[in-house]
């Protein structure tokens, strides 16, 4: 039995009464659990980017282990008493779980993506530019890397600005006067820089959300 902290990032049900909950840990990376009588009660704790501890199962036949004892580690009440914080975390959590692999275990990955979080709970104001933020460090949390020039062919246009987020401190790139359809476009190419280099397709939904929220 091993005892980990977990990010939520997707669940799927299983059977009747039970989930598999997609996550990321420093233990295992990218892994799937499952997560037997998940009724009711437990399903608010699987609320995307929730960050629990759990004993974990392992098992010799199969892939699937187990997770149980599941508990929170942090409320993000900052979060979830906020309907626009939550759409990013439905954005953020839909991206890594569809940009990491399952198995995908880069060094630094799981504490820049608890950082990330916990910033976002914690800001009170001028957080409309967050999810271009949280893009663009997700690419240096991959070790991609990027200097501002390897994205120019991605973000055309956006390339001045998206330049400036590179180049200045995460209050000041809050204050990035942006529209919603600005800000729509730049994930978008952001995005389309991240399926070039993890070689996948990235439709992430949530995307409308947000720019509906933000405009």
């Amino acid at each position: 039995m091993v005892n980990t902290e977990l990010i939520v990032l997707h669940t799927t049900k299983f059977g009747e009464n039970s989930v598999v909950v997609h996550t990321l840990s420093k233990e295992y990376g990218r892994r799937s659990f499952l997560v037997r009588g998940a009724g009711k009660r437990l399903m608010s704790l699987f609320l995307p980017l929730n960050i629990l501890e759990a004993d974990v199962q392992e098992s010799t036949k199969s892939t699937l282990f187990t997770a149980r004892n599941l508990t929170s580690r942090h409320p993000l009440l900052g979060i979830r008493s906020n309907v626009f914080k939550n759409s990013m975390t439905m954005f953020m959590s839909e991206v890594l779980y569809r940009a990491l692999k399952e198995g995908t275990s880069e060094q630094g990955l799981y504490e820049w993506c608890e950082r990330s979080i916990l910033l976002l709970d914690a800001v009170q104001t001028d957080f409309s530019n967050f999810h271009l933020r949280f893009l663009l460090e997700l690419t240096v949390a991959l070790g991609f890397s990027p200097e501002s020039r390897d994205l120019q062919p991605f973000v055309g246009d956006h390339y001045p600005t998206v330049e400036r987020f590179m180049q200045t401190s995460f209050a000041e790139s809050m204050l990035i006067p942006l529209n919603g359809t600005v800000r729509n476009e730049i994930a978008e190419e952001i995005l389309r820089y991240i399926e070039f280099h993890t070689e996948s397709s990235l439709r992430v939904n949530s995307l409308k959300v947000l720019r509906d929220l933000f405009a």
